[in-house]
């Protein structure tokens, strides 16, 4: 029997895109060939299917590309910071975004060049909107001492609902930890992980970088504008002051803890990604985690100057310590490009699952889309 198909017009007209409602999900089929609002042309088309789904008493949304084997979910960060670089990037980057609003901390916005250039033959991408993000409400997003751990189930069950035996998370920031919790919880169901810009823990210097983006109104209206039409003025201003609130009450607890007691519990090959000139997130904070995730060992390289396939030739092998604090310490940040250089060296043990740390030198928060052919290629040789 056909099923019933409602060809519907809306915001996306013009843009190639055919939005239908069928059997009871919304889908978005995909093919954009230019920018609005004299953006200039982008000579590209994607395929890409958008849809709600019910997930734990909400509706979950996501967008979906590619017909890999190998299941991939994009967790995307925290309302503001990520968010407003992604919405300006993305407009530029890649034109898949205009099917929709550029929703905070959503997948559309946050992933652009993942959804967009990730081998669509070996991986099925999928992003989503977490609960109360982008077109995830409602309900309005709130933030309860186990917002993380809610994210996590979410997650996962969405990726059960879709059908995936197993998946492999990408996590920035705020959808970092989520998915290292995700790891930790449900260690059968997750294959691997990679994050980056997360902490497991709030610190002091922490707590006064979040207070710094409270009041939206003070954010340059270059980025604020666009979110504000985009997202509205109230829920975005309200949210983003809710998300500060939430995120501090973990100082509040012993040690400042928001998932750092789950990291020894995470059993699947980890790697964890730093930008060295990030902002938001210290170093700290990555080394942290890249110490405390089960079998962890050091291997680090040398940012976005190192070869990628080096990170291949790593996975069942360690790193000498030794040798590199000794580049390090002779030759600067010289001596990183030359340990990149040097690669695997034989005599160190083996880990059961390796957790890896990947340094960049030149790393903003946004590093995945500021280096995204780097970052991509990164992604794709550590998922394989």
């Amino acid at each position: 029997m056909e099923a019933h198909v409602r060809v519907t017009r809306g915001p996306w007209e013009g843009f190639g895109v055919t939005h239908v409602q069928k059997r009871g999900f919304v889908l978005t089929s995909v093919l954009l060939t230019r920018l609005p609002l004299g953006l200039g042309l982008f000579s590209c088309s994607s395929s890409v299917t958008s849809a709600k789904v019910a997930v734990n008493g909400v509706h979950l949304h996501y967008l979906r590309t590619g017909e890999g084997e190998h299941a991939v979910l994009l967790l995307p960060g925290m309302l503001g910071l990520e968010a407003l670089t992604a919405a300006l990037v993305c407009y530029v980057v890649c034109d898949v975004f205009m099917i929709v609003d550029a929703s905070l901390g959503s997948g559309e916005t946050d992933f652009g060049p993942q959804l967009k250039n990730l081998n669509k033959q070996l991986f099925t991408v999928v992003a989503w909107d977490p609960r109360g993000y982008g077109h995830s409400r409602p309900p309005d997003r709130d933030f309860p001492v186990e917002f993380f751990e809610r994210d996590a189930k979410d997650a996962v069950d969405l990726m059960k609902t879709l059908q995936f035996k197993k998946v492999s998370l990408l996590g920035w920031s705020d959808g970092g930890i989520t998915a290292l919790i995700a790891a930790a919880k449900y260690p059968s169901y997750i294959n691997k992980v990679m994050v980056w810009g997360a902490n497991a823990y709030v610190t002091d210097e922490d707590k006064a970088i979040y207070e710094g983006i409270r009041d939206v109104s003070k954010w340059s209206e270059r980025t604020r504008k666009p979110l504000e039409a985009l997202y509205g003025i109230d829920y975005f201003a309200r949210t983003c002051e809710k998300w500060v609130d939430g995120i501090n009450q973990f100082k509040r607890l012993p040690g400042g803890n928001i998932c750092r007691h789950l990291l020894p519990l995470v059993q699947c090959p980890t790697l964890v990604v730093h930008g060295e000139r990030d902002p938001l997130v210290p170093r700290s904070h990555a080394d942290f985690i890249h110490q405390h995730v089960r079998g962890s060992r050091h291997a680090s390289f040398g940012g976005h100057a190192a070869p990628p396939g080096a990170f291949s030739a790593a996975e069942h092998v360690g790193l000498c310590p030794g040798l590199q604090a000794v580049h390090l310490r002779v030759l600067g940040p010289r001596g990183r490009r030359a340990w990149a250089a040097h690669g695997p060296c034989p005599c160190t043990a083996r880990g059961r699952h390796p957790c890896r740390l990947h340094l960049m030198p030149e790393g903003k928060h946004n590093l995945h889309l500021r280096f995204a052919d780097e970052f991509n290629k990164l992604a794709e040789d550590f998922l394989q």
